[in-house]
Parts: C-alpha cells; structure tokens; sequence
C-alpha cells in the first residue's frame, strides 16, 4: 500500500501520471456539460438552471469527498467503486463491504461505459454536417420503445471512431494522459470562451431571460417533473469524480488525488452552471432545438450573427470534447471492474493486464458493450438506462464517507472536510436516493415526452445492475475451482535456529549445511506446550 505522505510504491497498476493526467482524462465529466444542457434548457427553461445548478454544487461537493477518501487509500484504483469497500468496512464488516464495492464497481461500469455510445453518435451527427455527408439510410435496429432510428453511415462512422479513441487507451496510461491533454485543451477552450463571449458584445445578455427562473410555457412543474428531470441531470453533472478513476496510477499518490479532485470539482461547477446561464440568458427559453450542435451554433449567431466559420468554430470543439468522453468511458470504468475483480468480486477476466501495464480486457469488454448500444441511436434512453447504475454507485460513495467519518474520526487524513461535512453527505445521499428511485421511476415518460412511455428503460438499468450476483457467483467457483486444483500446502516446523522444515523431520545433531547451529525437531503434535505459550498448531 501507499503511504498517505505520497510516497507510492508500484503496486497495483503502473504509476504513470500525476495530478494533470488524472485532471484533463477526468475533464471528460465536466465535457458532458456539452450534451445535457441543451436537452434541459429546452426542457425546463430556466427553472433548468435552478436543477443544474443544486445538483452540480452537490457533484462538486462529492469531489470534495473522494479527495478526501482517496488520499488515504491513493493505491485504490477506479475511483468511486473502490472506496466504497474501504469505507463500508467498519461498519458491515469484511464480507459485506467487498460486496457493497462489488456492486458500486458493476454499477458505475454500468454508469459510464454509455457514455461512449452517446458521445460517439452525437460525434457522428456532428462530422455529417461539418463535411456534409448524407448519414445514410435510417434503420431502428431495437425498435422504437428502447430505441430511435440511426442512419447506416452514422452507424458505421461509430464503430470507427470507438475502435479509434480505443488504441491511446490501450497503450497504457501515459499516451492516454497525452491524449487526453490535447483533446483536453482544443475542446474546454473554446468551450470556456463561449461562456465569455456575449460579455464582450453589446446587448447580447438578456438577463430577463432569467429572471424568476420560469419554466417554458404550457410545461406544469410538479414535484414529478423536477424529480425526473434530476435524474438525468445527476447523470452528467456530478461526472467531474472521473478524475478518482486515476489516483492510483498517480506517482504522487495523496498530494496529486487532493489536488486533481479539488480542482475538477471546481472547474466542473463553473461550467456546469455558467453554461445553462448564459444560454438562457442569450436565447431565452422558447428553443427550437434541443441538439447541442444546432443549439450551440444559434447560441453564437446571436451574438456574432450567422457565418459559416461559427459551424467550425462550434463544431470542432464538441467533436474533440465528446472524443474525450469516449476516451474516459472506455479508460476510466475498465479500470472499476478491474479494481472490483482484484478484490474478488468480478470473475478473474477483468483483472488481466496487458503488457502496457492497464486492464486491457476489462477495456475491451467496455468496447465491445459500447459498439452494441449504439445500435439504440438515442442518447436520452441510454441517459435513462446508465443512470440506473451511475447514481446508485456515486450515492454509494457519500453513504460510505459518512459511515467512515463517523466511525473512524482519527485515522490520518493528509486532506480532511470539517466535520459537519459527514452530515452534509447523508443528506445528498438520501437526497439521491429519492430521486433515483422516484425520479428514474418516472423520468422515461417525461423526459421522452411520451406519456405512453412506462418505466422499461429505467427497469432495464437495475436488471443490468442485478446481473453482479451471477457474476460473483461465477468468481466464486472460479475460486472454489482453483482451490480445489491447488496442491496442499506443506506444514513447516521450526527448527532450533529459525528455520523451517516440513514437520516431522528430524535433524540430527551436528551442523547441517548452510542452516547454521544443530537442533534436533520432533513432531510438533507429540509436543507439549511450555507453561504460558499457546497450543502448537497442527
């Protein structure tokens, strides 16, 4: 293990980053801003700031918290998953705890690896346009309850680009940090600088767009429509914890995990609730579309006016983001089925390593799931369906910091919350769970605008979830099985200086070669104890 002053030993996967690359990998949570404040601004108006912003200052605040947890155990890799065992155990115990990270690693896998599929077909989407090819014929491959029609070309372009942004992946944490640096940089600049612009042009604001945070007319806000909307909210806006995923492949160990989450937790707000702000602020709440491409290029004609440049300007920018986000889900939920197969949860498969020292079969599997759901063509079902893990797994991770602060306050933590921090994380956690079951209950119905739409989408998500018990089950006898096939381990004796040899061995006096002063070893069983000592162990 990691020692909590940052001097990492090489233990667990390679050491090959610091806090940067744990950041700009982990900029692919905040880079979803990208595709969920369009759909909520067209959706909620302005009252969608009101949601973005509660939810984001509470992701923020989970960031906050894994800092905390991951400077103590910086060898932990995965992230959330990880820390949920660590945490849980003072209060269940050994068994109950691994199962609990068990379940908070197959559900957070369940939470990202989608990100993926998403990301690639809005890319898709995004290059037809720029360079004006025809998406080609529209197929609906799941038909139209789980799923929305999908044009071959797109699909095509998508199983590209996945096996694409897979090579840096693969080659380990280094080139994936290096990739990730320039994806990084090209995308959040100009994403930033959006945020700016209409600042440097007069009458570009509009600030009675905002005022009173209202809804779009003719939408009835209830407490169902607020609870459902979150749902898919919390999906994106807590994702800047991706950057957890690499503090154990950090050289820095404690120092780079504080510095890495703090830093993206405050980043990701910023841009999680400036974002929504300024479109509001610029377009108002009466929205054509809710894509991100076409929202973001009317958001830059009204302040520029129209100009072909703007679609370049716009466009190139989501590109690289959302090629980041793949980067992520592909990189950073392999190495959560990896972390959960170390600890005996998951079957032995997800633990293998390639030679460039990183999970490479948890990150194939991740693959191959994400080349399957773009066969649903919808980024909103899939929301739905991802959400069914990735909310459970992250109000795992605030549950487990207040068992741990509140069970054990003293142990040394080089980056430590004020105490009433424990208390503020179970009320998110409860919080959340309310509305992970009422709101994702409720939320395909509303979300899709199809009253007919019943809760199948968010069902599946839990079944997917459900799906850790028969893969434990099979680690289990994948264990039984080998243990049954090991040969029995020989019994030792110890002989007069220290040595060991299998029992019943009897060394005669006089030296033996190269094991120092003669002793003479009886059976151990015949033995009996000397006054005071303990039986011997046979």
């Amino acid at each position: 293990m990691a020692t909590i002053d940052g001097s990492v030993p090489e233990t667990g996967l390679h050491k090959g980053t610091n806090w940067w690359g744990a950041f700009v990998i982990g900029l692919a949570g905040t880079i979803l801003v990208t595709g969920i404040a369009p759909y909520v601004v067209a959706g909620t108006g302005a009252l969608g700031i009101i949601l973005i912003g509660v939810m984001t200052i509470a992701g923020c605040f989970l960031c906050l918290c894994l800092a905390e947890l991951a400077t103590m155990w910086p060898d932990r890799t995965g992230g959330i998953p990880g820390y949920a065992t660590e945490s849980f155990r003072p209060l269940v115990g050994d068994t109950a705890a691994r199962h609990i990270g068990g379940v908070s690693g197959w559900a957070y896998w369940l939470g990202w690896f989608p990100v993926a599929p998403i990301n690639v077909i809005l890319t898709a989407s995004y290059l037809a346009v720029l360079f004006s090819f025809s998406p080609g014929h529209l197929i609906s491959p799941v038909g139209s309850t789980w799923g929305a029609p999908i044009g071959v070309t797109v699909m095509l372009v998508c199983f590209a680009l996945l096996l694409a942004i897979f090579i840096p992946a693969w080659f380990g944490i280094r080139l994936g940090a290096a990739f990730a640096t320039v994806l990084g940089v090209l995308s959040m600049l100009p994403i930033t600088a959006m945020i700016f612009l209409p600042f440097f042009k007069s009458g570009a604001i509009h600030w009675h767009n905002v005022a009173g945070f209202h809804a779009p007319p003719h939408v009835a806000v209830t407490v169902t429509f607020v609870f459902a909307w979150f749902f898919p909210i919390l999906w994106n806006v807590i994702a800047m914890e991706a950057a957890a995923c690499y503090i154990g492949e950090c050289r820095g160990g404690a120092r780079d995990a504080k510095i890495a989450l703090t830093a993206e937790g405050l980043f990701g707000m910023f841009i999680y609730i400036a974002t929504p702000l300024l479109f509001v602020a610029v377009l108002g709440v009466l929205l054509t579309s809710s894509d991100p491409l076409t929202l973001y290029l009317t958001y830059t004609n009204h302040i520029f006016g129209a100009g072909s440049w703007e679609k370049w300007f716009v466009g190139l920018p989501l590109i690289l983001a959302l090629a980041l986000s793949v980067l992520n889900a592909i990189m950073g939920c392999g190495r959560s089925l990896y972390q959960a197969a170390e600890d005996g949860q998951l079957p032995r498969w997800f633990e293998k390593k390639n030679r460039h020292g990183v999970p490479g079969n948890a990150m194939t599997f991740n693959l191959v799931c994400s080349a399957i759901l773009v066969l649903l063509g919808s980024p909103l079902r899939i929301y739905i369906i991802s959400n069914g893990g990735y909310l459970l797994s992250c109000s795992l991770a605030l549950a487990g910091y207040f068992v741990y602060r509140q069970l054990r306050p003293d142990v040394p933590r080089p980056f430590r919350l004020p105490t009433f921090a424990k208390w503020i994380a179970l009320l998110v956690f409860v919080a959340w769970m309310a509305i992970y079951f009422f709101g994702g209950w409720n939320s395909p119905k509303i979300i899709l605008a199809d009253p007919h739409q019943g809760p199948g989408l968010y069902l599946l998500g839990l079944l997917i979830v459900a799906l850790y018990a028969p893969l434990y089950w099979w680690r289990a006898w994948q264990d039984r099985r080998l243990a049954a096939a090991a040969p029995p381990a020989p019994a030792f004796a110890m002989a007069g200086d220290g040595t060991r040899v299998s029992e019943g061995t009897v060394i005669a006096d006089g030296p033996v070669a190269g094991d120092g002063p003669a002793a003479t070893v009886t059976d151990p069983a015949a033995a009996e104890p000397s006054a005071g000592e303990p039986p011997a162990v046979r």
